[in-house]
């Protein structure tokens, strides 16, 4: 898929790339060391779901993420720089990894935004095996990365020069994929597909054979509340489907992102074409220019058949205890984790309702200034997990799940996001969320429980969180 250079059709970017790598070279020749060339390019306005699902090689290694209702979107692919950790240390030889680049990074031309290193973690700080290729920490520098932010769009080449690198055959094959991918933007445009034959409809059974199993955890759970060893827990079920037929992004990211967009649609590679995909609601930070937004999520109804009768839901939910003490566990532990930092979180209370199309939970935004020396992978592990996907007392729900949970969460209810040299970053957490490799998939659900939790209505919530996957996924 390159464009051979002529004389008659030369590389119109081939001169600028080529005088920006010499000026990186110049750099890494004095430190004697390499540095990270990242060069941008403008771009007719593109998707880049559109992008990601045509255009790289399946064997590569992908990212993206995506707030629809922002019109925020990135799509990364060919890694460049792929780091992986585990033990209780990951966040921090994270943190060094991306530290360690950041001064060896040369922009051309100097700009707000980018290169995008993009992290995942596990729930755990160890996993039972890299499920699907995914470890307990991986820091990606991508060679490609496709960025809209509203009603503008850029490509961005990152590339790796030594003290001894041939200039002219790097700035040529860059130029060459620059001038593919501007030539290839104008039909890079990605028709919905929330529909159509391939759509099916939800089918609860697909979570009955494992129904009582949950309720039982749920029980269990409830008798451990009220002996006192712990106010919630957050309860998790794994289910495995298989077919006869691959199960293809094309599809399920589009209806995601149709049906869901007040959601981040994300999607992260692993290993052996596996892909971690899903539509989550929560966001765990963003970090944009100094200021922090976090969100307290949880508590938890459906969405209302008619306007009044959804109506009714939400002010029932606003009313309920039950959902009233979930939310403030999980509110009263950011605020502490943030203050523990040296922040001043605001926010606003009572808390609202975030709807969204099949659900609707108690949200509350809050708000702290940081610094430039504030880290946002520290701010991550400070955070991780919060009771909304754990429990409290955090120590007790975390010791509950790695017992009682015959499926090793992985990525699911986990950190997923990026950060950019310049501290902006926004990381969410891996719920509403799958693990599809070729024919087989994982899907994940969890929900809170409290003192006066109902298991018959828990295992009517996850089946409800799951509806969003298994119709995406057909």
């Amino acid at each position: 898929m390159t464009v051979a250079p002529s004389r008659s059709n030369p590389l119109p970017h081939y001169p600028q790339i080529h005088q920006a790598l010499k000026t990186c070279l110049q750099q890494a020749q004095q430190a004697n060391t390499e540095q990270l060339a990242s060069l941008s390019f403008p771009l007719p306005m593109v998707d880049p779901l559109a992008v990601l699902l045509t255009y790289p090689q399946p064997h590569q290694r992908q990212c993206y993420f995506e707030s629809p209702s922002r019109g925020q979107a990135i799509a990364a692919w060919d890694a460049l720089i792929c780091e992986h950790f585990s033990g209780r240390d990951r966040f921090t030889a994270a943190r060094q990894t991306i530290a360690h680049w950041q001064p060896h990074i040369h922009a051309f031309p100097q700009r707000p935004e980018g290169p995008y290193f993009f992290c995942s973690f596990s729930f755990f700080d160890t996993v039972a095996a890299a499920i699907g290729g995914f470890t307990p920490a991986t820091v990606l520098l991508t060679r490609w990365q496709v960025v809209r932010q509203k009603q503008r769009c850029v490509l961005i080449a990152n590339v790796l020069i030594r003290p001894h690198s041939r200039l002219a055959p790097l700035a040529r094959a860059i130029a060459e994929q620059v001038s593919q991918l501007q030539r290839l933007a104008p039909t890079a445009r990605l028709r919905e597909s929330p529909g159509g034959r391939d759509a099916v409809a939800w089918q609860p059974q697909l979570a009955l054979p494992e129904g009582q199993q949950f309720q039982q955890k749920v029980t269990n759970t409830l008798a451990a509340i009220h002996r006192h060893e712990l106010q919630k827990q957050v309860v998790a079920q794994a289910f495995d489907v298989t077919r006869a037929h691959p199960f293809r992004r094309d599809i399920a990211l589009p209806r995601l992102r149709s049906r869901y967009p007040d959601c981040y649609i994300f999607s992260f590679s692993g290993a052996a074409d596996s892909h971690f995909i899903g539509a989550s609601p929560e966001r765990l930070l963003s970090i944009r220019q100094g200021r922090l937004v976090t969100d307290a999520l949880a508590g938890s109804a459906p969405r209302g058949p008619t306007p009044e009768r959804d109506r009714a839901i939400g002010q029932q939910l606003l009313k309920n205890p039950k959902e009233q003490q979930e939310h403030q566990l999980v509110l009263d532990f950011i605020v502490q984790r943030l203050e523990a930092e040296g922040l001043h979180p605001c926010y606003s209370t009572p808390p609202g309702l975030l709807r969204l199309s099949n659900i609707q939970h108690l949200h509350t935004p809050i708000c702290a200034e940081v610094t430039p020396q504030t880290s946002p992978l520290r701010l991550v592990e400070c955070l991780h997990p919060t009771p909304a996907v754990a429990g409290v007392p955090m120590a007790a729900a975390c010791d509950r799940i790695q017992q009682e949970e015959t499926c090793d969460r992985g990525l699911y209810a986990a950190p997923l996001g990026w950060i950019d040299p310049a501290g902006n970053s926004e990381f969410i957490v891996g719920i509403r969320s799958a693990l599809i490799q070729k024919n087989q998939a994982r899907l994940f659900a969890g929900a809170g429980i409290v003192a006066d939790s109902d298991p018959a209505q828990e295992l009517a919530e996850i089946q409800l969180k799951l509806q969003a996957l298994a119709e995406a996924l057909g």
